[in-house]
């Protein structure tokens, strides 16, 4: 993974941690959800990658 993801990563994970002790801001909760998206498309994208890479070789 890339250093920004890794960092969206932790923090996403630091946000959870504190919405299961303490919760959230609404402020917080924007945040968090927009992180989860971003996560969720660059996983995405490269699946996508991932994917369109593979090459079969036998035709049976």
């Amino acid at each position: 993974m890339s250093d920004s993801m890794d960092k969206t990563v932790e923090r996403i994970n630091e946000l959870a941690r504190k919405a299961k002790t303490v919760g959230l801001t609404d402020a917080e909760i924007d945040e968090r959800n927009e992180l989860r998206k971003k996560y969720i498309e660059a996983f995405r994208s490269n699946l996508k990658v991932q994917l369109d890479n593979i090459k079969f070789t036998d035709e049976q």
